[in-house]
């Protein structure tokens, strides 16, 4: 066999965006004109997941426009290429190999993934047959994302003996996630001997966001090559009869912190998100607390500070100690920051609800209002300014609903929807390893809505330790209230934890798109209906299990 040269093109994918896309493929053939196989991500010509544009005819007359172009531009070289393709009535995953204007091979996706936030057994039948071309000696095997997390695809290929395997990957990030590739690859290769070039996707997609971090690993199970975290890249290897080589030794294996990974991928989606969909910039409410203060410095680091506006809106609970806070981060970082009290909106809506709430007693109707009105303010300044109004609740908060239906709710988009409030501050911390751009005061103060006086979040929620490891184990994991009570916890919070994550589905279905990043987002992973009775079977459990304990 002849020496070869392999480029895996880990690039960012728009979805939708057809014509751009494949001028994107095109201009990186033409960079690698030398290279002999030039490797695109899963569905590169669509972008990753396209839903239900599979469905349109117009989006199929493009795609195999596109397939034309690409064909005729691989004068050089071959384009590994991932696209829908139909076959009469029936729609496949596929990949295609294209050179001088021909379509050397094609093969389909044979595991349609069909859990957690992927659905395409809605749109694709899984193929039967194994993809194998030959090129200048060389064996090469095909196979799509999912088909390299079973045995039997490659099993299947190594028996028609094959060189290499080219993996086409559209793999979102999640903690862990890139752990879990290696382990998957070093496990195909162990039980083949095959050596396997892994080209991921690379952007933000609404709440998916594909970190790259592309493999090429040896017949030991060795890596060769491994492309950045959150960041286009291209590599290339060299293949022949000694095995694989780097061509180029900025890509070779790294090491990351987990922080790292985490805040890189939020970074990416924030950008991928406002400049995909045309925003201006961002605005956001700047409390003086850890969420808005974390979020504000994703925004930066994903936009520049010229593209975030601040803006910090006291009412009377608005302790000193918040404003200096939030407006000497705001200095630190170099942001437009405004202050605009809310008080006489507020008191505008009292004036009109004073009638209407005759005879009550004051209650969180109250406190809501605060939120709503700061949510009506950012909102007016999103629609004159034509940026996103970003909104700065975490995880475990949308969890229980400790938020507001149209205060502090409000927004397009959603940075740290995923993220714990353990994580927060971890990640307060690791960004000010940087730089100190959060004030520590905002990091080590106890958490506060300060929508009453010396109010704090403890004061209504367990301690966030306690409530995070509560809410691991029922919302990620599926633990019942009983096991998770098992485990030490006490059992008035876990019923009360479990209730609020119930009754609390219809405020999360209303909320913000924001970033996956944990094994189960409040998204596409976590489907529960709102109308559920299913608490109250739960809670006879428990109150049955005490019952017999005490006799």
């Amino acid at each position: 066999m002849k020496p070869i040269t392999i480029t895996l093109a880990q690039l960012d994918f728009t979805v939708g965006a057809i014509t751009r896309n494949t001028e994107s493929i095109i201009a990186t053939l033409q960079q690698y004109a030398d290279s002999d196989l030039v490797i695109f991500p899963e569905l590169a010509i669509t972008g990753y997941p396209p839903e239900d544009l599979l469905f349109r005819d117009d989006l199929e007359q493009l795609v195999y426009q596109a397939l034309d172009k690409i064909a005729a531009a691989a004068d050089t070289n071959l384009a590994i290429v991932g696209h829908p393709q139909r076959v009469g009535d029936e729609l496949y995953n596929s990949v295609s190999v294209l050179h001088k204007g021909k379509c050397l091979a094609r093969y389909h996706k044979q595991r349609l993934p069909q859990y957690g936030v992927f659905d395409e057994q809605r749109y694709f039948i899984p193929g039967h047959d194994n993809g194998i071309f030959t090129w200048q000696g060389h064996r090469i095997g095909l196979l799509i994302c999912e088909d390299l997390w079973h045995a039997a695809p490659l099993a299947s290929l190594a028996s028609e003996n094959i060189d290499l395997v080219i993996s086409l990957n559209a793999s979102p990030y999640e903690v862990e996630k890139h752990q879990q590739r290696l382990h998957i690859l070093q496990q195909r290769v162990s039980e083949t001997r095959i050596p396997i070039v892994y080209v991921n996707n690379c952007g933000g997609q609404d709440e998916l966001v594909f970190d790259g971090h592309s493999l090429v690993m040896d017949a030991k199970g060795e890596l060769v090559a491994e492309l950045p975290h959150c960041q286009t890249a291209c590599a290339s290897v060299r293949a022949d009869s000694n095995g694989l080589q780097l061509l180029d030794s900025q890509f070779k294996p790294h090491e990351q912190s987990l922080l790292a990974e985490i805040y890189q991928a939020l970074v990416l989606a924030v950008r991928d998100y406002v400049t995909k969909n045309g925003f201006k910039g961002v605005t956001l409410g700047l409390s003086g607390g850890i969420d808005s203060a974390v979020t504000m410095a994703i925004a930066v680091d994903a936009l520049g500070a010229d593209k975030v506006h601040a803006i910090m809106m006291p009412f009377r609970y608005t302790s000193q100690m918040s404003q200096d806070d939030a407006a000497e981060q705001a200095r630190r970082m170099g942001v437009k920051y405004d202050v605009v009290a809310i008080e006489p909106m507020y008191d505008a809506f009292m004036q009109q609800l004073e009638p209407l709430f005759a005879g009550t007693e004051k209650d969180t109707t109250e406190e809501n209002l605060q939120a709503r009105a700061r949510g009506t303010l950012l909102m007016a300044v999103s629609n004159k300014t034509r940026s996103l109004v970003l909104t700065t609740g975490n995880k475990s908060e949308l969890a229980v609903g400790y938020c507001t239906l149209y205060g502090d709710m409000n927004g397009g988009f959603a940075p740290i929807k995923d993220v714990p409030k353990t994580l927060v501050f971890e990640l307060a911390r690791f960004r000010n390893l940087k730089q100190e751009v959060i004030p520590e005061r905002v990091i080590t103060r106890p958490p506060s809505a300060e929508l009453a006086p010396d109010q704090k979040d403890q004061d209504s929620l367990p301690p966030y330790d306690v409530l995070d490891r509560i809410l691991t184990l029922y919302v990620e994991q599926d633990w019942s209230p009983n096991a998770i009570i098992d485990c030490g916890f006490d059992e008035a919070d876990v019923l009360r934890v479990v209730r609020l994550v119930d009754i609390n589905e219809y405020k999360r279905r209303q909320g913000a798109v924001g970033p996956k990043i944990t094994a189960r987002n409040f998204g596409k992973d976590r489907r529960y209906p709102i109308t559920n009775h299913f608490r109250y079977e739960l809670e006879r459990q428990v109150q049955a299990r005490s019952s017999h304990e005490k006799n």
